[in-house]
């Protein structure tokens, strides 16, 4: 795992020292090693590409994994963040081929893979990355992100540079960047909690989607998607199959051996591997797979001393099950209250959520643990959510209520209004109800922060423009569900949506933080093929949650664990905001009206989302979010 950066210059030169500096600045992402490298080309024009790279060794930790690396075949270089789980496969190959190797990292193999198949080896690759290879004999610039968005990768164009790196700071460390706010990714942050892909809070900054590579030549930027998760014509289990007793139990299988070869996969590495255990169904299921190998695995959980928010029972029983090396990583709220000042540090954009991974990845750093197994993701392929009974429900509601005169519509949203106390609930079923065709999709709805009504007035001055480039990524989405059933619809919007925006870049930035590598079996992209391939109505049992991911353990997994109470790793917020972190929350929201976006965020809607919070009338995110951003917009100086 790696961060990487490159700055390429038309008709200009690249600054050595600016190329360090903004290498230096990932350092946090790969403390073992760094490296630049500037080529310059004089065809078809001068061009000078500057190339950096911290890293941190997993896979040939010797000096022979090094990079910028350059294939001394072709002449071409990469730089390369991520892990690629079947190079020892694409290796064996290319070997047959004739192709010859100094060390044996998954780097070195990309680079021949590239220069034996050229782009066309993004679909061979089975892993998580986000890499950049300069092409010598081309003369252009090739990046590209995995499948599943797991890895970062950003991405600024102006006349004279083109500028990537694993991080938006490392951009706008390089003063090449402009640094104002980006109204449509504002837009998104306050409707979502974190920007969308591919726009992001910065003015001009972008992210490559996943699944998408970008080529970079005379100045001339193009994009090709290679790879969506969308049902594949030919289903598991083959078509004909019906969902009988001998019929599930052949799916089962099939996704049990899916599964199992996924989390084997990612068990490839030069340094030892951990699993991220909160004896959840996802963690566990990595773990029990994990311990059926027979070795000896090592288990990792927070707990906390607080009984309230500690979930050891369920962590000690799967360890205790899997006959695990379990290591219990003891802390109190005051800890993870105390680390809020550096997990606010660490935030590459602003972000409603991700301290708890900051914290987690901390201590399990400090513990000497370099490489964890994480279980994010179950819920999204496997039904795990609320939003898997809600939105299908509401979809449906949708149906019926457009053919509702308007006249009645209208009265039944105020009788709504009148009879129901004004909350975030009750004020996303009147955005429900009096949408009049504007809502794009419930799912959105139900996974939005503030809703479109508070969102305006937030920011009263956003112009149609602005908001057409809000809406358009998400209509995309939205538009290649279209021949999906209404749980596999919902399972591509929150892999698209709240995993992708929130949940893999909390989890990539906050782990690199602290030089920790999170890997995530659970959403190989293979194996997400084989789920969405699945009728949605198999994925749901009112009795068992995310039934095809517990049918698929053959009874391995402990009943308690199952049907335990859905909870993730919490921290006290609610509580928090009303004492230890009131003052700086109250205070830092009364400046809004003098700091960085005052020109275009209302500073008195502000104030009433921090009085509801007061009043009970929202959580505690709301305001959470309006002071992360504010914070983030001073501390890299961010203007409207």
């Amino acid at each position: 795992m790696c961060g990487i950066v490159g700055i390429l210059a038309r008709n200009a030169s690249v600054d050595p020292d600016l190329l360090e500096r903004a290498t230096c600045s990932l350092a946090h992402r790969g403390p073992d090693d760094s490296g630049t490298v500037i080529i310059r080309e004089t065809i078809p024009q001068a061009v000078e590409i500057g190339l950096g790279n911290r890293r941190l060794a997993i896979l040939d930790i010797s000096s022979l994994g090094h990079q910028p690396m350059q294939d001394r075949d072709t002449g071409n270089w990469i730089v390369y963040n991520g892990e690629l789980y079947n190079f020892p496969e694409i290796r064996e190959e290319l070997e047959r081929e004739g192709a010859h190797f100094a060390g044996h990292s998954d780097t070195e193999v990309l680079l021949r893979a590239y220069g034996r198949w050229g782009d066309a080896c993004l679909a061979r690759l089975r892993g998580m990355f986000a890499f950049a290879i300069w092409d010598a004999r081309r003369h252009h610039l090739l990046l590209a992100r995995d499948p599943m968005g797991i890895k970062p990768l950003y991405f600024f164009s102006s006349d004279r540079y083109f500028l990537f790196a694993s991080e938006v700071r490392t951009l706008l460390d390089t003063a090449l960047v402009p640094r104002r706010i980006d109204r449509a990714g504002l837009l998104n942050y306050l409707a979502f909690g974190s920007a969308c892909d591919p726009v992001t809070l910065v003015d001009g900054v972008s992210a490559l989607p996943p699944g998408h590579s970008l080529v970079w030549e005379n100045g001339t930027i193009s994009q090709k998607m290679y790879w969506d998760l969308r049902a594949s014509k030919e289903q598991v289990g083959g078509p004909d199959i019906s969902l009988d007793k001998s019929g599930r139990k052949r799916i089962e299988e099939e996704i049990h051996a899916a599964i199992a070869q996924s989390i084997h996969m990612h068990m490839v590495s030069d340094v030892p591997v951990g699993v991220f255990l909160s004896g959840g169904i996802d963690s566990s299921t990595v773990t029990g797979i994990l311990s059926r190998d027979g070795a000896r695995l090592n288990t990792i959980s927070i707990v906390f001393r607080e009984a309230d928010y500690s979930e050891a029972e369920y962590s000690r029983l799967v360890a205790k099950t899997f006959h695990t090396e379990h290591h219990e990583l003891l802390v109190s709220q005051r800890d993870a209250l105390v680390a809020i000042p550096s997990a606010l540090e660490a935030m590459d954009q602003p972000t409603v959520d991700g301290l708890n991974t900051y914290f987690v990845s901390r201590q399990t750093r400090a513990a000497g643990i370099k490489v964890v197994l994480s279980g994010l993701g179950g819920d999204e392929l496997f039904a795990g959510y609320s939003t898997f009974s809600t939105v299908p429900r509401m979809e449906r509601f949708l149906q019926v209520w457009r053919w509702v005169p308007k006249s009645l519509r209208r009265y039944f949203s105020n009788m709504l209004g009148f009879f129901i106390p004004d909350s975030d609930q009750s004020r996303k079923l009147t955005a429900l109800t009096t949408a009049n065709g504007n809502l794009l999709h419930p799912y959105f709805l139900s996974r939005m922060l503030f809703t479109p009504q508070r969102g305006a007035a937030l920011l009263p001055a956003i112009d149609s423009c602005e908001l057409e480039r809000f809406r358009a990524p998400l209509s995309e989405c939205v538009s290649r569900t279209i021949n999906l059933d209404p749980i596999n619809r919902v399972s591509y919007l929150e892999s698209r949506g709240y995993m992708l925006n929130t949940l893999l870049r909390d989890t990539d930035v906050m782990s690199m933080a602290h030089g920790l590598e999170v890997r995530v079996p659970l959403i190989d992209h293979r194996l997400a093929e084989k789920m969405i391939a699945l009728p949605g109505a198999w994925k749901m049992d009112r009795q068992t949650p995310k039934a095809m991911l517990v049918g698929a353990l053959r009874g391995a997994l402990p009943e308690r664990v199952i049907h335990r109470p859905k909870r993730g790793f919490t921290l006290p917020f609610e509580h928090w905001l009303r004492d230890e972190l009131r003052v700086d929350v109250e205070t830092t929201l009364g400046k809004i009206a003098d700091g960085p976006l005052s020109r275009i965020l209302n500073a008195a809607a502000a104030e009433s989302v921090w009085k509801d919070f007061q009043d009970g009338r929202t959580s505690w995110s709301r305001p959470w979010s309006l002071y992360v951003l504010h914070r983030w917009c001073e501390r890299h100086s961010i203007t409207a």
